[in-house]
């Protein structure tokens, strides 16, 4: 028995468009049609990649294709984008369309839908990304509980279009709408990249900001900024910081007063004092994240909506009327706003955000302010280990000389490692890497370490050894946005997936099943923590080196325990596993000279986890008694189909 065809879809456009092949490539329930353009080499050869055909003519498409992908600019940016589109509808096929498209450009192009009998959308993307739903999703649950007071809105200009779109779902609707013109500049200050106007969005006050200067050769690139919303009602502030996240929630202030109009600070009803003053919800990635998982993942989401309209029927045109509506909002603002200032600015230079706060990894927490709420998928302390990386190897050499390092070298020793790298994620001072490297003279080892104390010991475990210093590798790259080969021909994952929730554990073994080469094994220490615990404070280590004596503690709460207080906290079942190395001159001294604390976040997770999220088969990996299970994970086998299967 089969379940139902897949929905064949193809791309057109290969510039924005490999980000709609790549959802198509990867997003279950659709296949890879091919790919049309006007037949550049660098397509074809993007085509050959993927394993499908090329096209550069409408007329030359097989019969069965579902659904185009037209990435291709509309004749507002000087392409022929429609035309194609129309073309295509002519063939049967359904079509989603990229944004921007002028509105009686949209409008002949959901009657020509209509006429042919197909579904016609227009893809305004940014709506369809993670962050921007999670807003949307929130707002119209506020919306229905408080009436929106204010909307502040910030966008560049060739983005506005997406924007009113977002509003338009976040708010629930569009009209009542009417806007003001912008406020005129005044003379005399030089380039003012930024125009405001004031207005009426869904029957709510709208402030609008927007970022009226265009490089027409380079759009994207010299946006002075993304997305940003705020709507504000009585109970507080909701805001998208950036079209990639996260989303704050701002409670609204509100102290009691008593008799002689003095603050309340204490006593009944000031249980809400101690609410957050912000909430931080998701996670902000990177700008790789943005465009390897993101945005295709927008895409998927955009042609959901599509393959279900194709398979509901019905009247294109009738369908489009909110599309249509927000392309006249858009039109309204744009002819209010004027042409934008053309600029050609050189390229740019980003800062990080070290440069901002040189002495510190994140920024620091000034007096007054709260941690970030303990919201699913929170940002994940930055690299630990670092606070105690002189000692790691005093407890973990013997450790791994005895229990994993046997057990991978054994595995390893007869893997096919000629497709790609080993590649050690989270290599830690490179005690593995030196296993693996005596098991596999042959092997090119990629090793990946974020924290720079644990770098700076792995760096140096290499370049003093001439036959590791030839094949291996090491970089500062964290998972799961580390920078990965093309091909891998094994993983290790040793003491690392508990360092990443849930969400980042399935972007990472997304990103590592698209490299895997087949039979590639992934080998994944388990630690045996599928659950909170508390741990008290244990010294679990003693060594010594020279006159000095050293002792490793460890211990282990919740990650909300701290917090306990906050009677609305239900936390996210996360871990504090805080490690202690006290430093002794003598063997029999009581008082340390040095006492050094090392704190981190480990989000639990057991095998059944792992294989959920990775969709890999696992096995165990025999070890010695006690210690941490491993377990090696592969791409199951293709299922086989019979005669059976077909009939």
């Amino acid at each position: 028995m089969t379940g139902p065809a897949p929905f064949r879809v193809l791309v057109c456009g290969t510039n924005f468009g490999r980000f709609y092949a790549e959802a198509v490539h990867r997003r279950p329930g659709y296949e890879l049609a091919g790919i049309l353009s006007r037949g550049s080499a660098a397509s074809r050869a993007y085509a050959g990649r993927l394993g499908v055909p090329h096209f550069t003519d409408p007329g030359d498409l097989p019969d069965g294709v579902d659904a185009a992908c037209v990435a291709v600019s509309s004749s507002i940016s000087g392409g022929q984008g429609s035309e194609l589109a129309r073309a295509l509808m002519d063939r049967g096929i359904h079509v989603l369309q990229e944004h921007p498209v002028h509105l009686t450009e949209l409008t002949d192009n959901l009657r020509h839908a209509r006429r042919r009998g197909v579904r016609y959308r227009l893809n305004t993307h940014y709506p369809h990304v993670a962050p921007v739903r999670a807003f949307i999703d929130a707002a119209r649950r506020l919306v229905a509980r408080q009436r929106p007071l204010f909307v502040d809105a910030a966008t560049p200009v060739h983005l506005m279009h997406p924007l009113v779109d977002i509003l338009g779902q976040a708010l629930g609707s569009l009209r009542p709408w009417r806007f003001a013109d912008p406020a005129p500049l005044p003379d005399g200050p030089g380039p003012q990249p930024l125009r405001s106007l004031h207005g009426v969005f869904a029957g709510t006050p709208l402030t609008l900001r927007v970022h009226h200067q265009l490089d027409p050769a380079d759009r994207d690139n010299h946006a002075l900024h993304w997305h940003r919303v705020s709507v504000g009602t009585e109970g507080g502030v909701l805001t998208l910081a950036d079209t990639h996240g996260p989303v704050l929630w701002s409670p609204r202030l509100h102290i009691g007063r008593d008799a002689d109009r003095r603050f309340v600070l204490d006593g009944p009803g000031t249980g809400r004092l101690g609410a957050a003053t912000t909430s931080v919800v998701g996670n902000t990635g990177t700008f790789r994240t943005v465009f390897s998982d993101l945005w295709p993942q927008a895409v998927g989401h955009a042609l959901d909506g599509l393959r279900e309209a194709a398979r509901g029927g019905g009247d294109a045109l009738r369908a489009g009327q909110y599309d249509l509506a927000v392309c006249r909002v858009w039109t309204d603002l744009a002819a209010r706003l004027g042409p934008p200032e053309l600029v050609r600015p050189g390229t740019p230079s980003p800062l990080a955000v070290s440069d901002l706060f040189p002495a510190h990894e994140r920024p620091p927490e000034a007096a007054g302010t709260v941690a970030p709420s303990r919201e699913p998928d929170r940002p994940r302390d930055p690299a630990p280990y670092s606070p105690s990386a002189e000692f790691f190897d005093l407890v973990a050499a013997g450790h791994t000389a005895t229990a994993s390092a046997p057990a991978i070298a054994e595995l390893l020793a007869d893997a096919d490692l000629s497709a790609g790298p080993v590649v050690d994620i989270g290599a830690g001072t490179g005690l593995l890497v030196e296993a693996v490297a005596r098991a596999r003279p042959d092997a090119e080892i990629l090793a990946c370490e974020p924290a720079v104390g644990m770098r700076a010991v792995l760096t140096s475990r290499v370049f003093s050894d001439p036959d590791l210093r030839s094949r291996v590798t090491v970089t500062a790259d964290a998972a799961p946005d580390l920078d990965l080969p093309d091909r891998i021909g094994a993983v290790l994952l040793c003491g690392v997936l508990g360092h990443l929730d849930a969400a980042a554990r399935r972007r990472l073994w997304r990103r590592l099943n698209r490299r895997l080469a087949p039979g590639a094994p992934v080998v994944v220490e388990l630690m045996q923590v599928e659950a909170a615990l508390t741990l008290p404070e244990t010294r679990l280590a003693t060594a010594t080196a020279g006159r000095q004596r050293y002792e490793w503690s460890f211990g282990a709460v919740p990650d909300d325990a701290d917090d306990a207080d906050d009677a609305d906290d239900t936390g996210d079942g996360a871990l504090r596993l805080r490690s202690t190395w006290r430093v002794y001159p003598a063997a029999d001294a009581t008082e340390p000279v040095r006492e050094i604390h090392d704190t981190y976040r480990w989000t639990p997770f057991g095998l059944a986890d792992v294989v959920a999220e990775s969709g890999l088969t696992a096995r165990p990996l025999p070890t010695r008694p006690g210690a941490p299970p491993l377990a090696v994970l592969t791409r199951p086998a293709p299922p086989t189909t019979t005669d059976e299967d077909h009939r």
